[in-house]
C-alpha cells in the first residue's frame, strides 16, 4: 500500500473536534501543513467531494478525500478522535478514525486504488480495535505503518 499513497509521519494525531466540519478543516490543515498545500484549494476539494454524498465509510470509520491540483502523487493522513463525532455515516454511527487522501487531479485508478486499499485497511475490525486503544499519535502511526508495509510486500 506505501507504493500508493504516503502517509508522513506528522500527518497522524489524535484531535478533539465536536463537529463534522472542524474535522474536515482540521483535516486540511493538516494536509496543508505537512504536505505544503493550500489550506483553500484542499478545504475546498474536501467538501466538493463531501456534497456528492458523505463520506462517512460507516463502522466507525470516515474516509474524506478530493483531487486537487499541485500533487505528484496520493497523500494521506489519518485521525483518531478522542470522542466519536456525527458524520453523516451511512450506518448512522458517529466516527473516531478519519483517514484522509489527496490525489493529484488527473488521479483516476491510481486514486480508486488508494481509496480501495485504505477501505481494506479500516474495514478490518482487529485493526480499527488496534487504532481506538492506541495511547498516541506516535503507537498509531506505528501500527498503519506496519499494516501498510505488511501489505506492500
Amino acid at each position: 500500500m506505501s507504493s500508493l499513497f504516503t502517509l508522513d509521519q506528522q500527518a497522524v494525531r489524535v484531535i478533539r473536534a465536536d463537529t463534522k466540519q472542524q474535522i474536515l478543516a482540521d483535516l486540511a490543515a493538516c494536509f496543508a501543513s505537512v504536505y505544503a498545500l493550500d489550506g483553500d484549494t484542499v478545504i475546498d476539494g474536501i467538501e466538493e467531494r463531501e456534497k456528492l454524498g458523505s463520506t462517512g465509510f460507516g463502522r466507525g470509520v470516515a474516509i474524506p478525500h478530493a483531487r486537487i491540483d499541485g500533487l505528484e502523487r496520493p497523500v494521506a493522513a489519518f485521525f483518531r478522535l478522542t470522542d466519536p463525532v456525527e458524520f453523516a455515516s451511512a450506518d448512522g454511527m458517529p466516527v473516531d478514525c478519519v483517514f484522509g487522501l489527496l490525489s493529484p487531479s488527473q488521479a483516476g485508478a491510481s486514486h480508486l486504488q488508494a481509496l480501495a486499499a485504505i477501505s481494506r485497511l479500516m474495514r478490518d475490525e482487529r485493526m480499527h480495535e488496534r487504532l481506538v486503544a492506541a495511547p498516541d499519535a506516535e503507537a498509531l502511526y506505528g501500527l498503519l505503518v506496519n499494516v501498510i508495509d505488511r501489505d506492500a510486500a
